[in-house]
């Protein structure tokens, strides 16, 4: 085929367009009839020629035609295959994610719990503090009571001395 007689290459759809059999049809039919001066007629100008110098005919385009949607086919295969492979990495860095996802949410809970059990210790801890200067508050008190009654009991027996030594005294007097 000479560069006269090449066919302009049509826009590629970007693959999220959908594409259907009656659009492609309709399309293969556009280029035929922009190309082929039989397709008019009516006797309307070649249009063919005044793009490409000449005039083609439909087996020219159809076997052109036919070069180009196997080298279309083999463009959407290749973007396809490339999708594929790109589908199956993100699907192996998305399931990659999850585990380190759980990986992340394992030790958070870990270390929720571990500060759930430093906030019980340290309640546990500052209530044994209080318990603890309850405890020395109340042994401040037994050793000052303990004292005092140790000066009671010595205040006891100087006294009970001392009434021995007044009976004692009152019986010498009484004889």
């Amino acid at each position: 085929m000479s560069s006269s007689q090449r066919e302009h290459p049509r826009p590629r759809r970007p693959p999220s367009e959908p594409s259907s059999a009656s659009s492609s049809r309709s399309l293969r039919h556009e280029r035929a009839s922009r190309f082929d001066p039989s397709a008019f007629g009516d006797g309307a100008p070649d249009r063919a020629s005044g793009w490409c110098g000449a005039s083609s005919t439909s087996r020219d385009n159809q076997a052109g035609g036919a070069s180009k949607v196997d080298d279309d086919t083999k463009d959407y295969r290749k973007m396809y295959e490339q999708a594929l492979l790109t589908n199956e990495k993100l699907k192996s860095r998305l399931e990659d994610s999850k585990k380190e996802l759980c990986r992340i949410q394992a030790q958070l809970n870990k270390v929720t719990q571990k500060d759930s059990n430093m906030s019980e210790k340290s309640s546990v801890l500052e209530a044994e503090k209080k318990e603890k200067q309850n405890l020395e508050k109340k042994i401040w008190e037994m050793e000052d009571e303990l004292k005092v009654r140790t000066d009671l009991k010595s205040e006891n027996q100087r006294l009970k001395d001392e009434n021995g030594a007044l009976i004692r005294v009152i019986s010498k007097l009484s004889k």
